[in-house]
C-alpha cells in the first residue's frame, strides 16, 4: 500500500504533481490526478481500446461529485480553469492510497467518505465506488450523491471542442444510462444504484491542462455534461462506466475479482519486500493482449506497443514476476511479424501496418528468447518455432537488410542512412536527426555479439555443430575488432559510434552494454574503466544520464516546446531504465567487495522514493539531469519498472 497524507493531498499543486493509473489488460486505461483536477489531454475516467490493444478513444473525461450532508454542500471535484481552480474538493481530502487501486478518504464534517476505483481487467470497464465509512454519524440524517459525467469522445490525443454534432440523447433502463455521442464510436453505458436521472445537457469550457501547457501542445479543453445521477449515500453509491451493459450490482463482484486477480499476482511473483510487490503490479499494467497473444505497452498514457521496449521490458515484468506464459507469448507473437531478418518496432495507433525501423529491437529479440529459455528450461521452443527463424535473422544481416544494416567485413554491424534512427536514441524533429549514430553505435556491437553467442550455444545445444562453429567464429571475429577499435585510451572507456574511421567521443552510458548483457563483448580488464566513468560522470539517484554533463552538447533540463524537449531528450536527460544495465556491470566488477549488498540498495533507493510522486507507484520514463532530478516524459514506463523488477529478482 502507498498513503498519501492530508498534508500532501489538500495543496493543489502537490496534489495534481501525482497520477493514478488503472488498466484492463486489452489496452484501455483509466488516469487522473490525486487532486482530482486533470491536468492532460489523456486524463479520463474511461479511455477505452476500439482495436485493442490500440483505437484508444477517451470516452469519458471525469466526474463531478456533489454531497449534501443536511443540506450543506460539499464538491469533492476539482478542476483548473483558466484563471480559476474550481471547485477546490481536494482541500476535503482526508487521505489518498493505492491500496491496491487508488482509494481517496474525504472529511466532510464529521462524516468520512471513502471513494475507489478500478478497472475490470479483460474489459472496458471502470468502478467507482463511494461508501461513508463511518457510519455512525448518519441516524437521523440525510446524506446524498449527485455524480454529473463529463464525455470527450475524442481520439485519445486529442482534445474535445464544444461542437453541435456531439449528441447529448441517452436511454435509461434497468439501472442503467445508455448514450452514443457519435455515430461511429461504441456506445457507453453507466450503469448505477441512484435513485434519480436528470438530464442536463451542458458544456463545462475552458479546462486548462498544465502539463500539455508545459509541453508547447493545445491545453484548453471543452467537455459535455449531459445528464445528472443521485445517490442516497445511506446505501452507498455505485457507478460502473463501460462498452458493456453491466448491472450496478455487480460493483462488489467486480472489486472481489480484481483484488483477488492482483494479490495472485504478488504471490505468483513469490517477491519478499515492498518495493517488489508495488513493481509487481506495476508491471501488470503494461502487460496487454494483442491477437491471441500478448504484447507490452511501452509508456501510459501516450505510448503503444514498441518492439524494442517490448524485449528490454520483458524479462523484468514477465521472468521476474513469474508469468513465464505470458513471455512466451510475447516471443511468440512476435515471431509472427518478422520480416527480412527484423521484428517491428511499433504497431502504430493508426492503420495496421506495422514499422519495420530499428537496428536493436531484433537483436534484443535474442536476449528475450535467451533469458526465456533460461529461466524456464523451454528449449522445445526455441528449437522447434524459434531457431530457424532466430538463424534466419543473422542470414538477413550478414547480407544486408532495411536501413543500411549489414554486417562488415570485420564482423561488426553497421547501421544508418541518412534522415533515420535507428538506435534507442531515436529523437527526431522533422526531418532533423538529433543523434543519428549513423554507423557502428557500441551497444550495437555487444547485442550483436550476444546475439551471435546465444545462436552458438542455442546451435550446440541442438546438435547443429556446423551452425555453433560459425556462430562463434563469427563473435570471436567482431569481439577482436571491437576491442581493437573501440577502445578511447584518452577518456578510458568506448567510443559511442565509429563510421569510416571517425570516432565519437561522446561519452553516453551505451558502453555499459558491452559489460552487463549475457554475453560481454569487452575485455574484462577494462570493465572496471568504463564503470567508473559511467558511476562518475552518468550516474544519478533515478538512473543514467544519456550524455555526460561535461559536453557542449549536455542539456539539464527536459522541458519547453516539442523542439526544446526532443532537443535534450537524449542530450542529458536521465533514463530510469539504464539502472538495469549498470547494475548488472557493478555485479560483475564489485560483487566479492564486503560493501556490495549496501551499495545496491543505494543504488535503488531513489526509485523507491520516486514511487510516491508523479506516477504513484510507478516508474517515470525519463527525469531531468541535475538536482532535483524532477521526473519527466511518462509518468510509467514499462522498461523503467522492467529493469528495477529485474535486477531486484534475477540477478
Amino acid at each position: 500500500m502507498i498513503k498519501l497524507s492530508r498534508d500532501l493531498c489538500s495543496k493543489f499543486d502537490e496534489a495534481t504533481s501525482r497520477e493514478w493509473l488503472e488498466t484492463n489488460g486489452v489496452g484501455g486505461f483509466a488516469s487522473g490526478t490525486v487532486s482530482g483536477a486533470n491536468s492532460r489531454r489523456y486524463h479520463g475516467i474511461l479511455t477505452a481500446a476500439t482495436r485493442p490493444p490500440l483505437g484508444r478513444i477517451t470516452m469519458v473525461s471525469k466526474v463531478e461529485e456533489t454531497v449534501t450532508v443536511d443540506g450543506e454542500q460539499f464538491e469533492l471535484s476539482a478542476n483548473n480553469y483558466i484563471g480559476s481552480i474550481h471547485p477546490r474538493g481536494f482541500e476535503f481530502i482526508d487521505e489518498f492510497r493505492l491500496d491496491p487501486f487508488p482509494i481517496w478518504t474525504f472529511r466532510l464534517g464529521d462524516v468520512l467518505l471513502e471513494k475507489r476505483l478500478f478497472m475490470s481487467q479483460g474489459s472496458d470497464t471502470t468502478v467507482i465506488r463511494y461508501k461513508v465509512i463511518n457510519s455512525r454519524v448518519l441516524k437521523g440524517r440525510t446524506i446524498m450523491l449527485e455524480l454529473r459525467p463529463l464525455i470527450a469522445f475524442t481520439d485519445y490525443h486529442h482534445l474535445r471542442r464544444e461542437t453541435d454534432d456531439l449528441s447529448g440523447e441517452f436511454e435509461t433502463a434497468d439501472g442503467v444510462v445508455t448514450m452514443r455521442p457519435l455515430d461511429e464510436l461504441p456506445e457507453v453505458h453507466f450503469a448505477h444504484n441512484g435513485t434519480k436521472i436528470e438530464k442536463t445537457g451542458y458544456w463545462y469550457r475552458n479546462f486548462h491542462y498544465g502539463i500539455e501547457a508545459e509541453r508547447g501542445f493545445d491545453s484548453n479543453e471543452d467537455l459535455f455534461q449531459p445528464f445528472s445521477i443521485k445517490y442516497d449515500l445511506k446505501v452507498g453509491a455505485d457507478m460502473i462506466v463501460s462498452t458493456s451493459k453491466t448491472k450496478a450490482s455487480d460493483a462488489s463482484k467486480l472489486e472481489k475479482a480484481e483484488v483477488k486477480r492482483r494479490n495472485k499476482l504478488i504471490g505468483q511473483a513469490g517477491v519478499e519486500n515492498d518495493l517488489a510487490r508495488r513493481l509487481v503490479l506495476a508491471a501488470d499494467q503494461f502487460i496487454v493482449k494483442r491477437g491471441n497473444g500478448h504484447t507490452i505497452i511501452a509508456g501510459y498514457p501516450w505510448f503503444s506497443d514498441w518492439g524494442r521496449d517490448t524485449m528490454i521490458a520483458l524479462p523484468g515484468l514477465t521472468l521476474a514476476t513469474g508469468r513465464h506464459e505470458i513471455a512466451r507469448d510475447i516471443i511468440i507473437e512476435f515471431s509472427k511479424h518478422i520480416s527480412e531478418g527484423m521484428i517491428p518496432n511499433r504497431f502504430p495507433d493508426a492503420g495496421d501496418v506495422a514499422e519495420y525501423n530499428t537496428v536493436d529491437a531484433t537483436l534484443w529479440y535474442f536476449e528475450a528468447v535467451r533469458a526465456y529459455a533460461e529461466a524456464t528450461g523451454d528449449n522445445d521452443l526455441v528449437h522447434t518455432e524459434l531457431y530457424d527463424k532466430l538463424a534466419d535473422i543473422i542470414v538477413y544481416h550478414m547480407r544486408g537488410t532495411r536501413y543500411g544494416i549489414h554486417v562488415d567485413t570485420d564482423g561488426l554491424l553497421y547501421a544508418g542512412e541518412p534522415g533515420v534512427q535507428l538506435t534507442w536514441m531515436d529523437a527526431k524533429i522533422g526531418d532533423l536527426v538529433i543523434t543519428p549514430r549513423t554507423g557502428k553505435p557500441v551497444e550495437i556491437q555487444a547485442l550483436w555479439f550476444n546475439a551471435l553467442r546465444i545462436m552458438a550455444n542455442f546451435a550446440e545445444r541442438f546438435g547443429h555443430d556446423e551452425d555453433a562453429t560459425k556462430f562463434d567464429a563469427m563473435a570471436d571475429l567482431a569481439r577482436q575488432n571491437f576491442n581493437g577499435a573501440f577502445w578511447n585510451e584518452d577518456e578510458q572507456c568506448l567510443f559511442d559510434v565509429i563510421e569510416n574511421g571517425t570516432r565519437d567521443a561522446s561519452v553516453r552510458p551505451n558502453q555499459l552494454f558491452a559489460i552487463s548483457l549475457a554475453y560481454p563483448i569487452l575485455d574484462e580488464d577494462r570493465w572496471p574503466a568504463v564503470l567508473k566513468k559511467a558511476e562518475d560522470e552518468l550516474l544519478t539517484p533515478v538512473g543514467l544520464r544519456s550524455l555526460t554533463p561535461r559536453d557542449p552538447a549536455f542539456v539539464p533540463v527536459y522541458t519547453g516546446s516539442p523542439f526544446d524537449r526532443d532537443s535534450a531528450y537524449h542530450q542529458g536527460t536521465v533514463w530510469g531504465w539504464l539502472i538495469g544495465p549498470f547494475i548488472d556491470a557493478y555485479v560483475r566488477v564489485h560483487s566479492d567487495e564486503a560493501d556490495f549488498d549496501e551499495r545496491i540498495a543505494g543504488l535503488i533507493k531513489g526509485f523507491e522514493d520516486h514511487l510516491l510522486e508523479a506516477g504513484i507507484g510507478q516508474v517515470s520514463e525519463i527525469f531531468d539531469a541535475v538536482p532535483p532530478y524532477s521526473p519527466r516524459g511518462c509518468p510509467a514506463q514499462a522498461w523503467s519498472v522492467a529493469e528495477l523488477l529485474r535486477v531486484l529478482t534475477l540477478r
